[in-house]
């Protein structure tokens, strides 16, 4: 059996992105943030991180770096009750400062990647899914991997076919009413 699942971008959705956020002391949790994971995981959605890292890419901080901020993340995230079945990340991008990373992948949103490799990976229900992030690049790989329900976090006007939101609890409103 499949579970639905809640693809989340990390930065300026589970995070204040300002900007680069590659170590724990630059991490800080958006204000209900948690407590919105928390009552999606309740409400028997899959939780998903898919985000693009492109500071290790350009050599602000390295994959070590992205991956010990990701299991204190998921730490401080456990202890409060949330469940994050996995993260998917992409280091890559055309003009990257470091040779290893410069390069053109399926990864990078608005690729849809990282969705797919989730989707396989933790046999994930795409028709009963929903992607919530900040930018038109998440949305456009949620469209791409065929996720309908995409919830974009702005001030403003939302990606064509997305609906605004002013943060992950008012995504939880939506999702939950829905069923």
């Amino acid at each position: 059996m499949t579970a639905p699942a809640v693809f989340l971008d990390r930065d300026g959705v589970i995070n204040v992105d300002s900007g680069y956020v590659g170590h724990w002391d630059s991490f800080v949790f958006l204000p209900g943030a948690v407590d919105a994971m928390r009552t999606l995981c309740d409400a028997g959605y899959v939780l998903v991180i898919v985000t693009n890292q492109s500071g290790i890419g350009r050599g602000f901080y390295s994959e070590e770096d992205f991956h010990l901020l990701t299991a204190q993340m998921r730490e401080a995230l456990s202890e409060q009750g949330v469940s994050v079945a996995g993260v998917y990340f992409c280091p890559h991008l055309p003009e990257a400062t470091l040779p290893q990373y410069r390069k053109v992948c399926d990864c990078r949103k608005p690729s849809p990647g990282l969705i797919h490799r989730a989707v396989h990976d933790l046999k994930i229900d795409l028709e009963r899914s929903a992607m919530v992030g900040d930018k038109a690049s998440d949305m456009q790989a949620a469209l791409a991997a065929g996720i309908s329900r995409r919830y974009q976090v702005v001030s403003g006007a939302p990606y064509e076919g997305c609906v605004a939101v002013t943060d992950l609890s008012a995504v939880c409103e939506a999702l939950l009413t829905a069923n």
